[in-house]
């Protein structure tokens, strides 16, 4: 019994199927992105993950209206308190949700895990109740060390959250792991790779952390391409220093170059690094 044909015909639909998926947030959307400092942060800054997300999404054809609801310094228990003013009121079709980094970081002004489980479960299950799709993201790293006693003490708050998603059907971006493999990659130890201070995002960190959450949402490898491209352009994510060494002669005729224009030295220098940088916009 040949059965051959049959399984590749499957194996083709299924394929076929899979390449026609869509994503499942629609232009228009509304998307509330609760949590603390590291969300309020992605939205604050034009580089954070926040809006890198908007960005890839408008990228490929899905224009959304963002919702910022992060504060720094927030718990969950804080998260849940002001939940139906910053998100359930703004009636949002999806909401992601970042919470962990400061229930454990704050030590014992922070949330134990019975007290986060119940605080967490309390968001999603009225977020759901509110016909509200949730995105659950594990807590990222506090401090470029996976063995340091702070992410140590994670894990457990983070296994909460993966058991939750499966148990709640809730869409999982599983950051933590996306940052410790990231971590592990970029191998800098005693530096910061994606952080400017172990637990902020720095450039790198909030693509990651973009990346994870538009992988979570189905979006495929030609799609993250796009995003790529577009978050290529996006301004003040790099910086540059310049500074030379001269002679003193060369000093002096720098100096007497910018006498001419009537500015000084550093200020030519300044205009005619600009210029340069212009020139690769066009």
């Amino acid at each position: 019994m040949k059965l051959a044909p049959f399984f590749h015909l499957v194996l083709f639909a299924a394929t076929a199927l899979l390449a026609q998926a869509e994503i499942p947030i629609k232009s228009g959307d509304k998307v509330a992105f609760l949590g603390d400092s590291i969300t309020q942060e992605g939205k604050s800054s034009p580089s954070g993950y926040v809006n890198l997300v908007s960005s890839a999404l408008a990228a490929n054809g899905v224009k959304i209206e963002v919702i910022g609801a992060g504060i720094s310094g927030h718990k969950s228990d804080q998260m849940l308190d002001r939940l139906e003013r910053d998100v359930l009121s703004k009636k949002p079709q999806w909401m992601t949700l970042s919470c962990g980094v400061n229930d454990v970081w704050h030590g014992e002004k922070g949330v134990s895990l019975d007290d986060y489980k119940k605080n967490i479960t309390r968001i999603t299950d009225q977020a759901q109740a509110a016909g509200i799709k949730v995105v659950l993201l594990t807590s990222t790293m506090i401090g470029e060390d996976p063995k340091n006693p702070n992410n140590l003490k994670l894990v457990t708050y983070n296994e909460f959250l993966r058991t939750l998603a499966k148990e709640k059907n809730l869409v999982l971006a599983d950051l933590n792991a996306e940052m410790q493999e990231a971590v592990a990659k970029a191998n800098t130890p005693g530096k910061n790779a994606l952080t400017g201070d172990g637990v902020h995002m720095a450039f790198p960190g909030n693509k990651m952390m973009a990346a994870g959450i538009l992988k979570s949402l189905g979006l495929d490898a030609k799609e993250l391409a796009k995003a790529q491209e577009a978050w290529l352009d996006l301004p003040d994510t790099s910086s540059l220093k310049f500074e030379a060494k001269l002679s003193q002669r060369e000093m002096q005729q720098l100096e007497k170059a910018a006498a001419a224009r009537g500015t000084t030295a550093q200020k030519l220098l300044d205009e005619e690094a600009s210029k340069i940088i212009q020139s690769l916009k066009k």
